[in-house]
């Protein structure tokens, strides 16, 4: 098992481009845009790999200063349970800090409210529809 910083257009970006259309857009009908893409060249890039398969994956969005976005969190379907989102999240958590970020944001699906809040996030805001989605907004100081 390793957590990694993934390099946008390598191989390991590749898989988890793959991951999260699988689990995140093909569900929704959804593609992603070359533009959409390019724009992630300046995220931080998260994945959690055995061997050299990528299992889950994640990503930090600068939103403003001290503040990022956890996006496109997934998990490879029948994985999820197994700690691989809960160490994702950690390890995110931890390279947001020593970037010197203050807090993390997010827009969580509802059915994920209670994961993140296990892991010391609330909710902030009323739910709302994204993507034909509930979602809330949930924050955590680091």
């Amino acid at each position: 098992m390793a957590l990694k910083i993934i390099v946008h257009g390598s191989k390991e970006y590749e898989q988890m481009v793959a991951l999260r259309y699988q689990i995140l857009r093909k569900p929704l009908g959804l593609e992603f845009s070359p533009e959409e893409l390019e724009k992630e060249k300046n995220n931080l890039l998260f994945g959690f790999f055995e061997e050299d398969s990528l299992e889950g994956c994640c990503m930090l969005v600068e939103t403003a200063k001290g503040t990022v976005r956890l996006r496109q969190m997934a998990v490879v379907s029948g994985l999820q349970g197994k700690g691989i989102g809960r160490a994702l999240v950690i390890f995110a958590e931890n390279v947001a800090r020593d970037r010197r970020f203050k807090k993390i944001i997010m827009h969580a699906r509802k059915a994920s409210i209670p994961f993140f809040e296990k892991l010391g996030y609330h909710t902030s805001g009323e739910e709302f529809i994204e993507l034909t989605i509930p979602h809330v907004v949930m924050e955590k100081e680091l």
